[in-house]
């Protein structure tokens, strides 16, 4: 597979020449691992491009912030935008090409299409969040048809949106494997993510708790504890910690996402447990596997 010493990365704006570069590469018997981002990197974006070098002999990332998963009054105008220390860093590990295209090559003037993956998108997040996740399934499902990856690779952490994307690739039936990166974590357990940038020093001392709560309830959860008593604990928590509000708790099946019962201890096999919370302006997600 492609080594990590640092070379001069392709940049690529537009579909046609990503297709054409992919063509050149799959007629030579190479394969294509593509890690899609919307920017602002960090070391768990990078650690699914080296994942992506582990599973495929070429590798593409993309950048673009997506409008369509963000409704009115979000951080789209002020989501962090770092296009050449991005570029540095994929350089940097060896990243073969990056994807760079703009909104009128996602969404050509006149396009109307969407794509939806209905029930799923529609629980934890899609009821704070109802937009997120068709924006997401069809960012996503253009990008699959831009890049024509052979496999394309997905951050656990953002868990819910990984099992939608898995679900849409097999209901249309896409031509990809869907892999999930690992959940890359800071010192304290934090879930590394772009956003923690809007953390404030004060908030950041604080952000720890989220995995804390998490961790304490996924122990108690395998431990045959009922997922009521295991929530209002870690909800609590959070809130003793200097978290303002908390949007969910949750143990659902890893599969559908579908809640799992409050009065009933986890029987045998493995769940999900997600959260997401308010640290100030700044909305923290996270998610662990539960197995009993």
């Amino acid at each position: 597979m492609n080594s990590t010493q640092e070379k001069t990365i392709t940049v690529i704006r537009t579909r046609v020449a990503l297709q054409q570069q992919v063509r050149v590469w799959k007629a030579a018997g190479e394969t294509v691992g593509f890690v899609p981002t919307m920017g602002a990197l960090h070391a768990g974006h990078l650690s699914l491009v080296e994942k992506a070098k582990e599973t495929a002999s070429r590798t593409v990332a993309s950048i673009f912030v997506n409008p369509t998963q963000f409704a009115p009054g979000e951080d789209f105008d002020t989501y962090p935008r770092r296009e050449a220390e991005d570029l540095a860093l994929l350089a940097g590990i060896g990243c073969d090409a990056v994807y760079l295209p703009g909104v009128a090559e996602m969404y050509p003037d006149g396009s109307v299409t969407d794509v939806r993956v209905n029930g799923m998108s529609d629980l934890l997040d899609g009821i704070y969040r109802p937009h997120f996740f068709y924006g997401v399934a069809t960012v996503v499902a253009r990008l699959l048809l831009h890049a024509q990856p052979d496999v394309a690779i997905f951050g656990e952490k953002d868990f819910q949106q990984l099992q939608i994307i898995r679900r849409m690739v097999r209901d249309l039936g896409f031509a990809v494997r869907i892999i999930g990166g690992e959940t890359r974590r800071d010192a304290d357990g934090l879930a590394q993510s772009s956003r923690n940038l809007y953390l404030s020093p004060e908030e950041r001392q604080v952000a720890g708790a989220m995995f804390a709560a998490l961790h304490r309830a996924a122990v108690r959860l395998s431990l045959g504890a009922k997922p009521a008593d295991v929530r209002a604990e870690a909800t609590a928590h959070l809130l003793r910690s200097g978290f303002r509000s908390v949007d969910y708790i949750a143990l659902v099946d890893s599969d559908s996402l579908i809640a799992l019962p409050d009065e009933v201890a986890l029987t045998t096999g493995s769940a999900r447990l997600l959260g997401a919370a308010w640290l100030g302006r700044t909305r923290l997600i996270d998610n662990l596997s539960v197995t009993r």
